[in-house]
């Protein structure tokens, strides 16, 4: 069996990563809800298939016959749909506790590309049997209904980012979610590895790679956020409040200029 206490190595935090979706009650996100799903999960008579997936491993593939829904137990992994003359469109950022393939219920095909960011493990389960149970088990299908709720809302958030803020305050708007992420899992959030590059980054939030640079470098003189001095893909986050602050004032009327 994989150690489950492994530490994420995106994160770089010394406990293992833990949010999740609540077992049968509160929805809160908890890193207790996330240990009690993945219990009931596995003491559950669920068929279950666990993988151990390095960076750039793919846990589905779009247009695959959809038969599994995928729980990621550890790790980072992001979601990539591919348009219709073939250009990738990275459209999530998932971690531990996030449910991956609820794109392939409806069509019966996966519609995007799951991949791993870096080293993880990934818990799956037929669908087939998932519902039978969840049948008999109100608990399951609060788990299954909480995971879909989630998916929504972070579309819905990605979309007022995309709609509504300027480019500097929409970098900073990710990485104040990718904060409050690992805030919700217990983990360390003054300091995360980029696990995206700056292409990645800039195409999830509909920006090019340049204007990625020059807002993180932005947000730098602002001291918003820092760079270790090995590498721009370690960033430390001296106060997560600040970027709250910073996307608040990026929303603010300027002045009126008078010609």
């Amino acid at each position: 069996m994989l150690d489950a206490s492994a530490p994420d190595p995106c994160s770089r935090a010394a406990d293992a990563p833990s949010l999740g979706l609540p077992c049968a009650a509160p929805c809160d996100g908890s890193r207790e809800a996330i240990s009690d799903m993945l219990q009931q999960l596995t003491c559950s008579d669920l068929p279950l298939r666990r993988r151990l997936l390095h960076a750039g491993d793919l846990v589905c593939r779009s247009g695959d016959a959809f038969g599994e829904l995928h729980v990621i137990h550890s790790g980072l992994f992001k979601t990539v749909a591919t348009t219709a003359d073939g250009r990738e469109q990275v459209v999530g950022l998932h971690f531990r506790g996030d449910w991956l393939g609820f794109d392939g219920i409806a069509s019966g095909r996966y519609g995007c590309d799951a991949v791993a960011l870096d080293i993880g493990e990934v818990w799956s389960f037929p669908y087939r049997a998932l519902i039978a149970a969840a049948a008999s088990r109100p608990g399951l299908l609060a788990v299954l209904h909480a995971a879909m709720s989630r998916e929504m809302a972070r579309e819905r958030e990605s979309m007022l980012s995309l709609c509504t803020l300027s480019v500097d305050a929409r970098v900073a708007d990710f990485l104040r979610r990718w904060v409050e992420a690992l805030d919700l899992r217990g983990l360390r959030t003054d300091h995360i590895t980029l696990c995206l590059s700056r292409a990645e980054i800039g195409n999830f939030l509909g920006m090019t790679l340049e204007s990625v640079s020059r807002a993180l470098s932005k947000l730098a003189r602002a001291r918003v956020i820092a760079f270790a001095q090995k590498g721009r893909r370690q960033v430390s986050i001296p106060s997560p409040q600040a970027l709250g602050t910073y996307i608040e004032r990026s929303l603010s009327p300027g002045p009126v200029t008078l010609q």
